[in-house]
């Protein structure tokens, strides 16, 4: 990867930067390279989406974003994260904007799939990243447990095994679905 300044970044000089084919966040000011994510990374998050995603766009809730979508939670230092997958409700969502850019509206609902090589502090120092931002709902998937973590700002984090039922609360009314459809 080419030379990058031993300075903070803002988030502008972060998407001025070659990837290089990386994944790459910035954390208050500093990069963050992850690897490309192995098999069971992928088709879980990609089930997440489509089960969670199809509900979302049938009942016309808002929008949904793919893992890889940026948002600008900070400021000085600047933070870019990139959840696996993202939702913002329809009365909340960004318009269309004249240039592309970084989302700087929070999601309500986050999911981020663990992969074997994540290390547990970096996951915790995530979620809570996303809960002190505003995101009221976030799910911790955990494909080699099969389980999925469920997250609320002031709550106790509540467990779901393979046999539970994910439920979107009141940050997407109605929907419901088997822990073990996301895990194929």
């Amino acid at each position: 990867m080419s030379a990058v300044p031993q300075r903070l970044l803002t988030a502008e000089e972060f998407a001025a930067l070659p990837s290089e084919g990386l994944r790459l966040e910035l954390v208050r000011g500093e990069i963050t390279a992850m690897p490309p994510a192995f098999d069971e990374h992928g088709e879980t998050t990609i089930e997440l989406s489509v089960i969670v995603g199809q509900y979302i766009r049938q009942q016309g809730l808002g929008k949904i974003y793919a893992a890889e979508t940026g948002f600008l939670i900070a400021r000085n230092p600047d933070t870019v994260r990139a959840p696996d997958f993202a939702f913002i409700q329809r009365d909340r969502a960004p318009a269309a904007r004249p240039k592309p850019g970084w989302v700087e509206v929070m999601p309500d609902l986050v999911a981020e799939v663990v992969s074997s090589g994540d290390r547990m502090r970096d996951v915790l120092e995530k979620v809570q990243m996303w809960l002190d931002v505003g995101v009221r709902l976030v799910w911790v998937v955990y494909p080699a447990l099969r389980i999925v973590e469920v997250d609320r700002p002031g709550q106790a984090m509540v467990t779901l095994r393979e046999d539970g039922m994910l439920d979107g609360e009141d940050v997407l009314p109605g929907f419901t679905a088997p822990v073990k459809g996301i895990f194929g």
